[in-house]
């Protein structure tokens, strides 16, 4: 019986499971998808499970709050096939995109303000272009310093959205517009391709403006600061997981 493989010093999917609160399904789930090196069968098919396996599965729910599941398992798979570099290259992976988010949120604080009015708005300057007037393309691209092309092309990628005049045909922009435009102007000088800036305008737009962009950017650091420490956190579990290997 199963019950009998605590009498070899083998853990039971059970006893994995209740120390993290999970299912006994989960933990095969966990050892087919290969977050678990496999585990030995008894004649009965009974799973038996070792220290190591209890290792590996701290290791793996360690990860998963940084690396999200699909790359927490594909470390784990790397790891438990003896592809330490691969598994290495993963985790480099998640430390990169961490680092493009820091960059990107520093680029919306930085546009953000670039973007605060200026006093003494002048006729051509870009604080005519905050007021809240409409503006048709010419004006506006004069007023920041671009070719018309260059919002044609904006609006191409999804980045401003524009109405057209119901008599003339051209394109009018209003405030929220004026902002959505000023904003990827920003971002685009300081380097940002278009997809990049795509989903920042759309984070303007579902915020409701500029005022509760700002007010959310605290939250944005403080989920940036708590995935750096998952990374961490997920690192010197999985250190830990490769001594025990190395140790069997």
């Amino acid at each position: 019986m199963e019950q009998n493989l605590q009498s070899t010093g083998r853990l039971r999917p059970v006893d994995l499971a209740r120390e993290h609160g999970l299912s006994t399904q989960a933990i095969r789930n966990y050892e087919e998808a290969g977050a678990l090196p496999p585990a030995a069968r008894t004649p009965s098919g009974y799973r038996g499970y070792t220290a190591l396996h209890a290792g590996a599965l701290r290791a793996f729910l360690a990860l998963l709050p940084g690396h999200g599941h699909r790359t927490a398992t594909a470390i784990m798979r790397a790891v438990n096939e003896g592809a330490a570099e691969e598994a290495f290259r993963l985790i480099d992976e998640s430390h990169a995109l961490l680092l493009d988010d820091r960059r990107t949120l520093r680029a919306v604080e930085n546009a953000l303000r670039e973007l605060e009015p200026t006093a003494g708005p002048t006729a051509n300057g870009p604080a005519a272009a905050s007021k809240s007037v409409d503006m048709f393309i010419g004006p506006l691209a004069e007023a920041l310093g671009v070719r018309p092309a260059t919002l044609r092309a904006w609006e191409r990628a999804g980045l401003v959205r524009p109405r057209r005049d119901p008599v003339t045909g051209y394109r009018v922009y209003d405030e929220a517009d004026v902002r959505d435009v000023r904003l990827v102007h920003q971002l685009r000088r300081g380097g940002h391709l278009l997809e990049q800036i795509a989903p920042l305008i759309a984070q303007v737009r579902a915020a409701g403006g500029l005022g509760p962009l700002e007010a959310a950017l605290g939250d944005w650091h403080g989920r940036l600061s708590a995935r750096g420490r998952a990374l961490l956190a997920g690192a010197a579990a999985l250190e830990v997981y490769l001594r025990e290997r190395e140790r069997d």
